[in-house]
C-alpha cells in the first residue's frame, strides 16, 4: 500500500522519470504527488497509482556472533 511518506520507485518505462525514486506526499482519487529532490532543485509530480511501486528502504541486517 502505498501511503504519504512511502518512497516509491516510477516504474513506466513511457515516464521521463522512469527508475526515478521519490517520496510521496499525498494519495487521493488513484493519483499520487511524488517529491523529487536533487541538488538545487526539488520537483513535485502526480502520477497515476499504477505507475509507481513501493521501494524498500530497510538496509538487510548481518547476523553477527
Amino acid at each position: 500500500m502505498i501511503l504519504p511518506g512511502a518512497t516509491v520507485r516510477v516504474n513506466n518505462p513511457a515516464d521521463t522519470y522512469y527508475r526515478s525514486e521519490g517520496l510521496v506526499q499525498r494519495v487521493s482519487d488513484g493519483k499520487v504527488a511524488v517529491l523529487f529532490e536533487g541538488g538545487n532543485w526539488d520537483k513535485l509530480i502526480t502520477f497515476r497509482l499504477k505507475e509507481l511501486e513501493l521501494v524498500e528502504t530497510t538496509a538487510g541486517r548481518k547476523k553477527g556472533k
